[in-house]
């Protein structure tokens, strides 16, 4: 969209056009066409930086897309494998093993398999989340009962580290409009970062 000059002088034109680049609209330029020597230049350094910005935005976007399809194509390949391997690790849990050792070794792989899986899909989540192509199933939740419910599943591991929460929310209903599942994610998460690097006692 071009500003052209008609009844307002060039000064306000070019003045225009640098505020609709400041706004997000790379799409204008101003008409120089016929435009008087002295300020030629100021109105071609504004298509300019207009050109400059519209080139990088959308080298941005194409960077976007490329590195969300990367992260969904690698994480497709990380878990065709995975699956195998949690599949193989279950099979060989049902088996009779006498090793105490060789089921500790069992446990640990079908422990570490599982967070491997939930670190993937937590990736492909992410890399949705910032392309705004994740999907969201709103409803109406109560943020204290989850809250209470994710600190009940921890709070044997937070005792065995000395670790004792503290929850202000007595009498309170705080009632949100959320998806339950993204929201227990990532109460999840901070539980679980809270059991790992906080300080025993």
């Amino acid at each position: 969209m071009g500003i052209k000059r008609d009844a307002c002088s060039e000064h306000f034109i070019i003045f225009k056009a640098l505020n609709e680049i400041r706004g997000g609209n790379y799409d204008v330029w101003v008409e120089t066409q016929g435009m008087p020597k002295a300020i030629l230049a100021y109105a071609e350094d504004v298509n300019a930086i207009r050109n400059g910005f519209r080139v990088a935005v959308d080298n941005a976007i194409k960077e976007e897309k490329t590195k969300t399809e990367l992260i969904t194509n690698v994480s497709h390949d990380l878990k065709t494998p995975l699956t195998s391997i949690i599949t193989y690790v279950d099979l060989l849990s049902r088996c009779d093993i006498s090793d105490e050792t060789a089921r500790e070794y069992l446990e640990v792989l079908g422990e570490k398999s599982l967070r491997l899986k939930r670190l993937i899909e937590d990736l492909v989540e992410a890399s949705k989340a910032s392309t705004g192509n994740m999907n969201v199933n709103l409803v109406k939740l109560s943020l204290n009962e989850l809250v209470m419910q994710i600190a009940a599943e921890y709070e044997d591991e937070f005792a065995s580290k000395g670790l004792r929460l503290i929850m202000d929310g007595t009498g309170l209903n705080l009632t949100v409009l959320c998806d339950s599942k993204i929201s227990y994610r990532i109460l999840d998460n901070l539980m679980n970062n809270i059991r790992k690097y906080a300080m025993p006692n």
